[in-house]
């Protein structure tokens, strides 16, 4: 039997903490400068000498040369050393919210009301009054989609909603706003889900489980005969199982019991391996249902070494959207599976830990099992 999650959420922007707290890293700043961060706006501000204004990261002006710039913490030390704050991006108003991420929020609630229509991208446009080039990339940078993406994420939480209201997965395609029946396929045929399993939400399919003590504590492992669904750290077995249930509340959960089947033991063996901060033999399969972007997040964590790091900006430059570091961190705290996809090696640029789905405390004591592994 196969069993997939439901079609996720469309990814908003995240939140992530404050990255900037400690000393500042020239290096990471002036990236972000050249990129016009905005996840980073409130962070730190740069200032350049030859015209004595200081700017946020994400301040539209001509760039100036890197031997001309000095970042500060916080607008007041900017302010103390001389300098005047920007009259275009105005980094001195630190409640003020981003004009982009403002702007790019309405668009998202506009794609959402009017999903089932056809929207295409010089429609977007007008509507905000940027180019199509710009608006492309200013969208990416917010929310790590394009608007088709994200378009068709709607699309298809509009489609899984209508199913569950009983309707015909015929008539849900057209009021969805699909047009055909291709064109819902074209969007599923990536993940195997069908219609037919999105319209009984997973009933009748199997997801097999077990929980098993490691090094960080107490590990639920389940999966399908096609990969892993879910990997969740805690302290107690019940709130773990219980947390599995609501996720998949209408498939058929089935707990094992040793001699674990050859493939779910190789599973456990090599994720209580990774628990102990020993870099895995093997890439273990996932059957998870994940959006590109997410997708793409998660490829690339899995390439980073045990006993390594990278930032969310890093991560960010990595798959190539500098500016989606928010984006970056909304698909690990959403990361469905510990350890096998590593998002716990994610860190605040200034290397802190920053947080972790499963506790802070676990995150800090695996990177100190694998540095320590490592050495």
């Amino acid at each position: 039997m196969q069993f997939h999650e439901p079609f996720p959420d469309v990814i908003r922007p995240f939140k992530i903490e404050s990255i900037m707290k400690a000393k500042l890293d020239p290096d990471v700043c002036w990236k972000a400068v050249l990129g016009r961060d905005a996840s980073l706006d409130g962070e730190f501000v740069f200032a350049v000498r030859t015209t004595g204004i200081f700017c946020r990261p994400s301040c539209p002006a001509r760039h100036p040369l890197r031997r001309n710039v000095d970042f500060f913490a916080v607008a007041a030390d900017a302010e103390a050393a001389g300098f005047r704050p920007c009259l275009r991006c105005k980094p001195n108003q630190t409640n003020a919210p981003h004009a982009q991420s403002d702007l790019i929020a309405g668009l998202c609630r506009y794609i959402e009301e009017h999903a089932a229509e056809t929207i295409g991208l010089h429609q977007l446009s007008e509507k905000a009054g940027l180019s199509p080039t710009h608006l492309l990339r200013t969208f990416r940078a917010v929310t790590g989609l394009t608007p088709k993406q994200y378009h068709t994420a709607c699309r298809m939480k509009n489609f899984k909603g209508i199913l569950r209201r009983g309707a015909r997965v015929t008539d849900a395609i057209y009021e969805a706003g699909f047009g055909s029946s291709s064109r819902l396929y074209e969007n599923t045929s990536k993940s195997g889900l069908t219609p037919a399993e999105m319209r009984t939400g997973g009933a009748n399919t199997w997801i097999y489980y077990t929980t098993t003590q490691t090094e960080l504590g107490l590990m639920l492992v389940a999966g399908t005969n096609r990969g892993l669904c879910a990997v969740e750290l805690g302290d107690a077995k019940d709130p773990l199982v219980k947390a599995l249930a609501e996720q998949y509340p209408k498939a058929s959960l089935r707990p094992l019991q040793e001699p674990y089947p050859e493939s779910f033991r190789r599973w456990i063996d090599t994720l209580r391996m990774q628990a102990a901060g020993l870099a895995p033999r093997r890439q273990l399969p996932l059957d998870i249902q994940v959006s590109e972007f997410q997708m793409r997040v998660y490829q690339h964590l899995r390439t980073i070494p045990a006993g390594q790091t990278q930032s969310y900006g890093e991560v960010a430059a990595a798959i190539g959207q500098p500016q989606a570091s928010r984006a970056v961190g909304h698909a690990c705290a959403t990361n469905p599976v510990a350890l096998t996809v590593p998002c716990h090696r994610v860190v605040l640029s200034n290397g802190e830990s920053g947080g972790y789905r499963w506790s802070e405390d676990r995150k800090v004591k695996l990177l100190e099992l694998e540095k320590r592994r490592r050495a």
